[in-house]
């Protein structure tokens, strides 16, 4: 094969993902994973039944449409306007995914040319650097610092230049837990407008938002048709597996990301299509319950990671919670996960690996609690002996 690297130089550096490391690590050590973010039961009993019902009807087990089956195209439309108060048309407004991962990947492939650059807030979730990478574009981070990791508006002004064509936005934001206030959002938004970019706003977690609300940033004046809103299944209803995400916006930027989806998937998660169609017509009921049930999980891993000695910035959205190891006397994240399951059986994910600045987020690691209760009570024993 000769002297030529094999991996594009695009993908330089982005090799085997650091969840897989720790999950890896988690299962030769027999360590509870507080790293990657799966829960630990699945979600509501009907929504699997209805997945099932759909396999034994022949429902989605042959090719399903490219852009998604019209029963959850409509579905979509109909969370969107009875959440976020937005008006969609689910033939032309409304794209079905493999999870939000494939519609990060669409959108960022089909709006960006190479030499773009792409304003994201740091620490980024490790997909996005892949996507601009491979799209040949160049991202610019915007880094959140703590303790309240609110970004820097006029550090944000600063880093637009002529080559910017797009700001990638995640609110409810991972790792950090940041949940962007109506006036960030608008000050954001105005900045899109001032200078004609487009804006993709990464909202998985928008059903876990403890703290405040969650504000969709398309409902802001000009933004309807220059704002690209990505979300899934996965996270709301706890089938991480089933990989069943969307895309909204304005109809000419639907048709663009459809143009790049069709050459990833084409297609995907068939029968299960139904059962999110399902799904997301659920009461106001499961939602606010699954909110209430988070919200009492990150309280109980919040509350046990201080007495262990973690300085904790308890999050206002998502299900991780970032902590500080300089209080227990020490300075490295990466090195500190890699042994903590050998010291106290955890497993948790070092956030340098989400930064470009990686002196930042070098004493900062992130924890799940989207687990049994059982385990986190058993991972706060463990964790107190630090």
């Amino acid at each position: 094969m000769g002297t030529r690297p094999l991996l594009n130089r695009r993908l330089d550096g982005l090799g085997t993902t650091i969840f897989a490391e720790m999950s890896a690590l988690a299962t030769a050590t027999g360590s509870i994973n507080l790293g990657q973010g799966f829960p630990d039961t699945d979600g509501p009993r009907e929504i699997a039944e209805a997945a099932a019902r759909a396999v034994l009807a022949g429902h989605g087990n042959q090719y399903p449409p490219g852009p998604g089956i019209p029963e959850l195209r409509q579905a979509v439309a109909e969370h969107q306007q009875r959440f976020r108060g937005l008006s969609h048309d689910p033939d032309s407004e409304v794209l079905i995914t493999a999870g939000a991962t494939e519609a990060i990947a669409a959108t960022l492939l089909a709006l960006l040319e190479p030499g773009d650059e792409v304003i994201a807030f740091e620490p980024f979730y490790d997909s996005y650097a892949a996507c601009i990478a491979m799209a040949g574009a160049v991202r610019v981070p915007l880094t959140l610092r703590a303790p309240s990791f609110r970004p820097d508006l006029d550090e944000l002004r600063s880093l637009i230049t002529p080559r910017t064509r797009l700001l990638l936005i995640n609110t409810p934001h991972n790792p950090t837990g940041l949940v962007l206030t109506p006036e960030e959002l608008s000050a954001i938004a105005a900045l899109a407008v001032e200078h004609d970019l487009l804006v993709v706003t990464d909202e998985v977690y928008e059903h876990l938002v403890f703290t405040g609300a969650h504000h969709p940033i398309a409902a802001l004046p000009g933004m309807r048709e220059r704002s690209i809103a990505i979300s899934s299944a996965g996270k709301t209803f706890s089938f991480t597996g089933w990989k069943v995400g969307w895309v909204t916006a304005a109809a000419p930027l639907v048709a663009a990301v459809r143009t790049a989806k069709q050459y990833l998937t084409y297609v995907s998660s068939g029968p299960f299509q139904y059962a999110v169609a399902e799904a997301l017509r659920l009461p106001d009921e499961y939602f606010d319950g699954f909110r209430a049930e988070l919200l009492r999980k990150r309280d109980l891993l919040a509350d046990g990671l201080e007495a262990a000695g973690f300085r904790v910035f308890r999050p206002e959205g998502t299900y991780f919670i970032t902590t500080d190891i300089t209080p227990l006397g020490e300075k490295d994240g990466i090195e500190f996960c890699r042994t903590l399951p050998e010291r106290c059986g955890v497993v948790a994910i070092p956030n340098a690996v989400f930064y470009d600045n990686v002196e930042a987020g070098r004493p900062l690691v992130r924890f799940t609690f989207c687990k049994r209760v059982e385990v986190l009570e058993e991972a706060v024993t463990r964790l107190s002996r630090i």
